[in-house]
């Protein structure tokens, strides 16, 4: 149970947040970018959001709270991958002169969301488990060293299987992985700041 409207509020924010920050990430993977001389597939920042998410959720409302989270986003991705499959089969207007782009895109969209259910569930489970370790072993101490540790170790796990299994035999896997969790590290120290901002202000408004 929610202790009063404002939490509730706030965690349903934070679950929007996560839950349209994981959607888009699988849309935008498709296209490759390069950052300060990495290739990345453009949906990292998106993806990097959530673990921002997962990790505030876990420090003010607990493992099993952040868990669930973890799942509903696994539910999420999974009715996203039945809308994506059916707006493919379904036959174009008449009019409709993009349907090839439309494919294109959105096909590779598929091999990439089948991909980020696997590297999602284990990392994303894996961080709020290693964010708890962290925790019990600092003795609840030290936010900015299990955030950054959690999500490190998470962070290659998601890169690895991702990118191993949306572009296998299609581009450069290793340079991608490096590339991928290597920003996405970068993107984890620099919101540390972040997470201790929102973890004040929702203890500050409880």
């Amino acid at each position: 149970m929610y202790h009063n409207s404002k939490e509730s509020r706030a965690f349903i924010l934070l679950v929007t947040i996560f839950a349209g920050s994981l959607t888009i990430a699988s849309i935008l993977a498709v296209k490759i970018i390069a950052v300060a001389g990495f290739f990345v597939p453009a949906g990292v920042l998106a993806y990097s959001v959530t673990f921002i998410c997962t990790d505030v959720i876990s420090e003010m409302w607990g493992k099993i709270r952040a868990q669930h989270v973890v799942l509903g986003g696994f539910v999420m991705l999974s009715v996203i991958l039945g809308l994506v499959q059916i707006s493919l089969i379904w036959p174009e207007a008449p009019f409709w002169k993009e349907e090839d782009a439309f494919q294109t895109i959105l096909g590779s969209t598929s091999r990439i969301i089948v991909a980020s259910f696997i590297a999602y569930i284990v990392s994303q489970f894996h961080d709020v488990w290693a964010f708890h370790f962290w925790k019990k072993i600092t003795h609840g101490r030290h936010l900015w060293l299990r955030n950054n540790l959690s999500t490190a170790v998470s962070q290659f796990i998601d890169s690895s299987l991702f990118v191993t299994i949306a572009f296998y035999g299609e581009m450069p896997v290793w340079p991608l992985i490096v590339g991928q969790w290597v920003i996405k590290f970068g993107i984890a120290v620099l919101d540390t700041p972040i997470i201790y901002f929102v973890i004040w202000m929702l203890r500050k408004n409880s």
